[in-house]
């Protein structure tokens, strides 16, 4: 059945497209360059009870923060005593004072270091803990959310928007706290050394800022525009590489490459102009500041000349402004930083804040044990979320027995996979019941509900890892004997035997390496390992040759001897196993019976079996 969701990018359809790799790879590059710095940094204050969690690494961290910036400080004033009181006599003061200066510098070593250290950890802790917070929540979030939101979005949250908050946390919160430090004592020092100077110093600072904003608002612009420029270019070469044998068969090798050299020249041509903008920037700051630090200077010296100032203390006014004037330019970035990760932890956190539609009741009803094996649907109405006009169930009602086989027949768009969804708890219906064992499934946990399915979609997906690892997907307690009982009977055990490295060979993206059917062959010995009292079929021989068809077919029918099943299938062979077939049109039951007594109806289904099975 064609999936009514499938036009709002829902996650399953866009990973089973063709050049579904580049189209994320092309939304994350997207979602990177347009990443917006946000004034409002209140967002980040949800990282504290990530934080919180550590807080002793987090005052060890402070306090050697507050030591290295001290130690800074303090290079300046040994550095004064150095030079005012170091060549009075014979020598001995001097080594004195350098010794001191020594001591200074490796104090500030050490501080430095440890400062580094648990700064680091406590913001990688941190880090690790909201990235394995935000992936839990993308798990429990229902297909209804996924209908809303696109893939690359999600990805990009978890990628470069953790990336962000993980430099904030890591490098700039410590850059930050550390150079507004060395500001405040830098500029106190300053005045206590000598206010006329300091005073001239601080006329200097509008002067600079000036090009700061008027050419800084600019070349952000420029820069985005940038990006925006090279994402269509990796965008188009992501789609490019992902086509590959496309691209090859019609060869448009040669297009490809001109088409991307085009947008990588464009991408080129924008940034030129932000260098440009860029560079008329630095010059006029480098002149500013550079000019202003002269004039100081000059006034500095003619003091020391006038007796007004000792030497020592105009090479601590030197060094303290250099202290200063870089703490300004380096909290200028920092807060920038700030600003993108408050942007990132902004989006992180409406994903954190999402609720799943489906979720756990307070006081679930456990479901009996041991199971039954029973499934109904009483008087359901279901639309997908965004399309209430057109409801994909009306008014259905079915009811499998245990150990029974049904067969859901009907044209596409009848509502056949809509019934798997609902059975799966993916979504709840607008009215009337679905339930399991004998409990309405909206009274149980999702996850027990679940449990008691073992299902086979038409798409089958895999992982990237080995065979044994998809196998044991459906169960992860299964042993070596039971991942290569199920394999035989999904028979899949020949060609993964003949894989380079057998069960341990990696199948690449998605299992790219195995064929159409080996894959699907996968997938049902995944569901058969999950040794679920419920079986669903969706399509599950559709990718299979004739002859692997009838092995599969055969293991199935083993399987389906001991399990409620259900099929959604449109090949004869299957629907003649059925003990009941379903006919299903625009929602609803049209027809129900053998195949012999629909047939001799002359209904939906006898059309059906004359278009779809005439060659069979």
């Amino acid at each position: 059945m064609t999936d009514p969701t499938a036009s709002a990018a829902d996650p399953a359809d866009l990973r089973g497209r063709p050049g579904a790799g580049a189209l994320l790879a092309e939304q994350m590059a997207d979602a990177g360059a347009r990443r917006e710095k946000r004034r409002d940094i209140r967002p980040l204050a949800r990282l504290l009870p990530y934080a919180l969690r550590h807080k002793g690494h987090l005052g060890f961290a402070a306090f050697w923060l507050v030591m290295s910036t001290s130690a800074s400080l303090g290079l300046t004033a040994a550095a004064r005593g150095a030079i005012d009181h170091g060549f009075a006599d014979d020598g001995a003061r001097l080594n004195l004072w350098f010794l001191l200066l020594g001591a200074v510098a490796l104090f500030l070593g050490v501080a430095t270091a440890v400062r580094y250290f648990y700064v680091t950890k406590t913001g990688e802790r941190v880090v690790a803990d909201l990235r394995k917070g935000l992936f839990d929540r993308v798990l429990t979030l229902d297909p209804a959310f996924y209908a809303r939101m696109r893939t690359g979005e999600v990805l990009s949250r978890l990628t470069t928007d953790i990336a962000l908050v993980e430099t904030l946390m890591t490098t700039s919160i410590s850059y930050a706290v550390r150079n507004f430090l060395t500001l405040v004592g830098g500029t106190i020092l300053l005045f206590v050394v000598s206010p006329k100077l300091t005073g001239l110093v601080l006329l200097v600072v509008p002067l600079l800022l000036g090009p700061l904003f008027i050419f800084g608002r600019q070349v952000r612009k420029l820069t985005v525009a940038t990006q925006d420029r090279f994402a269509q270019a990796i965008g188009f070469a992501g789609e490019s590489v992902d086509a590959i044998e496309t691209v090859q068969a019609f060869g448009r090798a040669r297009s490809a490459v001109a088409r991307f050299g085009e947008a990588v020249e464009t991408a080129f041509a924008a940034s030129l102009v932000r260098m440009r903008a860029r560079a008329l920037m630095t010059a006029m700051i480098i002149v500013v500041m550079f000019g202003g630090v002269t004039l100081v200077l000059w006034l500095g010296a003619m003091d020391v000349i006038a007796g007004r100032m000792s030497p020592g203390a105009l090479l601590q006014f030197v060094l303290l402004s250099v202290f200063a004037a870089g703490a300004v330019g380096a909290l200028g970035e920092s807060w920038g930083d700030v600003q993108k990760a408050a942007g990132a932890m902004e989006r992180i956190d409406e994903l954190m804040r999402s609720e799943a539609a489906i979720a756990s009741p307070a006081h679930p009803q456990p479901l009996p044990q041991p199971p039954v094996g029973e499934v109904s649907m009483a008087g359901v109405h279901f639309s997908y979320p965004g399309r209430p006009d057109l409801p994909a169930l009306k008014g259905f009602s079915l009811t499998v027995r245990p150990g029974e086989t049904v067969a859901l027949v009907g044209p596409s768009g009848a509502g056949k996979s809509t019934v798997f969804r609902l059975l799966l708890r993916f979504y709840d219906p607008q009215s009337g019941v679905v339930a399991v064992d004998g409990v309405d499934v909206r009274r149980a946990d999702p996850a027990e509900v679940r449990s008691r399915f073992a299902w086979v979609s038409q798409e089958a997906p895999l992982f990237s890892g080995s065979s044994a690892e998809n196998i044991r997907f459906g169960r992860e307690n299964a042993t070596e004997e039971e991942l290569r009982a199920a394999a035989a009977e999904a028979q899949a055990l020949g060609f993964i035997e003949a894989l380079p490295e057998g069960f341990d060979t990696p199948l690449g993206e998605r299992g790219k390496s195995l064929s159409g059917g080996q894959r699907q062959r996968l997938a049902i010995a995944r569901a058969l390992v999950r040794d679920a009292p419920i079986l669903l079929l969706d399509e599950a021989t559709s990718a299979l040759d004739a002859e692997s068809e009838r092995l599969v077919q055969a293991a199935l029918d083993q399987a389906m001897e001991a399990r409620t099943t259900l099929v959604i299938a449109h090949r004869l062979a299957t629907v003649l196993r059925a003990d009941r077939i379903v006919v299903m049109e625009d929602g609803g039951v049209a027809e129900e019976g053998t195949h012999a007594s629909l047939l001799a109806a002359g209904g939906l289904y006898a059309r059906l079996a004359k278009l779809q099975f005439r060659d069979d």
